[in-house]
């Protein structure tokens, strides 16, 4: 079968340009960026929302599956049968529940009550409702599972229900970030050698394994030794990224035979996608070495991401998302298991559709799902044109610190690989303290310290939030987290509902700093998270110092549990000092010698230095105090 790639016949023109961009490489791409940082504010004349910085936000990331019903007619999808047909089943962690755009909508005071400038969407693409081997299956209630990347979810409302949530955040002068996918659609294609019972040839005993390029090149078939296929075909490595190679590329079947089962021909949007050349087609990925980009995510088909077609086709799908609805950002999922020149084609264009757009803040946040591996972040924002990453590295030493009990000195070294970050990047990424991947921060400290009294136990989760607050980065809070949620684990465990759950994994929690469980509607504006957050979040948005202030560290204890810095302006400092450890404490921390009085942002702040460059703080256990200097002109 000839691959369809002539490019008027599949993609509109304006995607065109991307050929060309993938042939230039990357180095060619590094002016198309729109400037970072404010000079972006500042080169037109942009008001409200649009013009505030990346920095100056704080995001509040939800599932719309599990915050709000609002419409229990699209409960179902539109979609006949049983859960295993529609995939809603309220009493299972797995399954759709009921959560939809139009419950999030309805929800928007109590998200901007809590101090969130902008509001980071899980996938709310078409999906396909269940997928899973028999009686593993599970449902696409989380976005993942793309089928029609152009239209909302059935499950969770219409396109009217997107535009009236866009417009409503926005009337509100909050921002609207979109979760993306372009490394993998839902599982799909399959592979004659392991999926079809009716296939004679080789059976897999361990599933559909990844076939590596060594042993299975593009231009043969069946292995090293087989049949030339593919004649002329260069690989998919740069230089060879060029429309002209990969319509050499006609036969897939270099590692497996892939099909499309009966009646799936055309389930996907856009049509393109449907058709298998533009995948992969090795097997399921290991994670290491070259799988991580070639693989299947878990059987989920892996675009080939190398090809032209596929970056144009990307581009233009997700310019639309822009244009249609005003989007303010994209968080891009799995950005590690995608080849880099993708990005350095896709990130440009992305920014300056935007700029063209009138949106010259959008900003580009990426996943690489690197848990305690700092500087491996960083190199994608060097590397491929990332504006900003999530922070990954400091969800890895907040836990350390705070449920481990490791020094406050492994904060010194965290902090200093912000210089390996291009430019401003890492003051322009999302912090955060746990999230729907890797689970609860609450969560995980319970399981670490089960006998832990619920008083410390609180104390220890709004320090977490006060250093995601106050130190460099972009506050991102998971939804739930401000009512004391404490998940079991990660993944489905942590992805509890803020309605009334039925899901009784999810009820037997005891949750922190209150009474109630998630079988309750947990809405409560006077959780004691919710109002400490609320108040961190006043902070940030009265100071600027702390959302774009220069951070500089003050003290670090090399042995014990204090930690304090400074977000240095023109002409003050804020200073915030932490106590992480259980006993009080009076310590010396440093400050800039114009440091004369101050003022409590929050807690007990002394009103003089005590000496030239050292003020005298009195911290009780577990606790953190915010103070501002005088102007130092003053």
């Amino acid at each position: 079968m000839a691959k369809q790639i002539g490019a008027a016949r599949v993609f509109g023109s304006a995607a065109l340009a991307a050929f060309g961009f993938a042939a230039l490489g990357a180095c060619a791409l590094a002016g198309e960026a729109p400037a970072a940082g404010p000079a972006a504010a500042e080169a037109g004349a942009v008001t409200g929302h649009v013009a505030r910085l990346p920095q100056d936000e704080i995001i509040y990331f939800v599932l719309p599956d599990r915050f709000e019903n609002g419409d229990p007619s699209n409960d179902k999808g539109a979609i006949e049968g049983d859960r295993l047909d529609h995939g809603f089943d309220p009493t299972a962690k797995g399954f759709y529940h009921g959560g939809d755009l139009k419950g999030l909508t309805d929800r928007l005071d109590y998200i901007q009550g809590l101090g969130a400038t902008a509001i980071w969407l899980g996938p709310i693409y078409q999906n396909k409702a269940v997928q899973g081997p028999p009686g593993d299956e599970s449902a696409g209630y989380h976005g993942y599972w793309i089928t029609d990347f152009t239209s909302v979810d059935d499950h969770l409302g219409s396109e009217a229900d997107m535009a009236a949530l866009s417009a409503a955040v926005h009337e509100r002068g909050m921002k609207l970030y979109l979760d993306i996918i372009t490394n993998h659609t839902a599982d799909v294609i399959q592979y004659r050698e392991c999926a079809d019972p009716e296939w004679t040839g080789e059976t897999l005993k361990d599933g559909c394994a990844y076939r590596a390029l060594g042993e299975y090149p593009y231009t043969t078939h069946g292995g090293r030794e087989g049949e030339a296929i593919n004649p002329g075909f260069m690989g998919h490595f740069q230089p060879f990224q060029t429309p002209e190679n990969f319509a050499r590329l006609t036969d897939n079947s270099f590692a497996y035979t892939p099909y499309v089962p009966a009646g799936e021909a055309d389930v996907k949007t856009p049509a393109w996608l449907n058709d298998p050349h533009y995948y992969h087609n090795r097997g399921n990925s290991t994670f290491e070495g070259e799988s991580s980009a070639l693989g299947d995510f878990g059987g989920l088909d892996d675009l080939m991401t190398e090809d032209p077609a596929v970056v144009a086709g990307f581009i233009d799908i997700f310019r639309d998302w822009i244009t249609k609805y005003r989007i303010d950002g994209f968080r891009v999922d799995t950005v590690k298991h995608v080849n880099g020149e993708f990005w350095q084609v896709f990130n440009p264009a992305i920014l300056t559709h935007a700029r063209e757009n009138g949106l010259p803040n959008f900003t580009i946040f990426g996943e690489a799902y690197h848990a305690g591996d700092a500087a491996w972040v960083a190199r994608y924002t060097r590397e491929d044109g990332f504006p900003a990453m999530l922070d990954f590295g400091f969800q890895d030493i907040v836990r350390r610190v705070l449920i481990d009990g490791e020094p406050t000195n492994g904060l010194t070294r965290f902090f200093a690989i912000d210089d390996l970050y291009e430019g401003d990047s890492a003051y322009q990424s999302p912090t955060f303290t746990g999230n729907h991947d890797m689970g609860r921060f609450a969560g995980q400290l319970r399981l670490a310290h089960p006998a832990m009294p619920n008083e410390e136990l609180l104390k220890r989760v709004e320090l977490a939030h006060a250093l995601m607050f106050f130190a460099r980065g972009i506050p991102t809070l998971y939804y739930g987290d401000e009512q004391g949620f404490v998940s079991d684990g990660n993944d489905q465990l942590a992805r509890e509902d803020m309605m009334p759950s039925q899901v009784a994994v999810y009820n037997d929690n005891d949750l922190i700093g209150t009474d109630a469980t998630t079988a309750e509607s947990n809405f409560d504006t006077r959780h004691p998270l919710y109002l400490a957050i609320r108040n961190m979040a006043r902070i940030r948005t009265e100071e600027e110092a702390v959302r774009r202030g220069k951070q500089v560290e003050r003290l670090a204890e090399e042995g014990g549990g204090i930690y304090a810095f400074s977000r240095v302006a023109d002409e003050h400092e804020v200073v915030v000092a932490m106590n992480l450890r259980n006993e009080p404490r009076v310590v010396g921390i440093p400050v800039d010698s114009r440091s004369r009085g101050f003022r409590s942002l929050s807690g007990n702040c002394p009103a003089l230095a005590k000496a030239t460059g050292v003020v005298e703080m009195e911290l009780a256990p577990l606790s953190y105090v915010v103070c501002r200097s005088g102007n130092w002109k003053d």
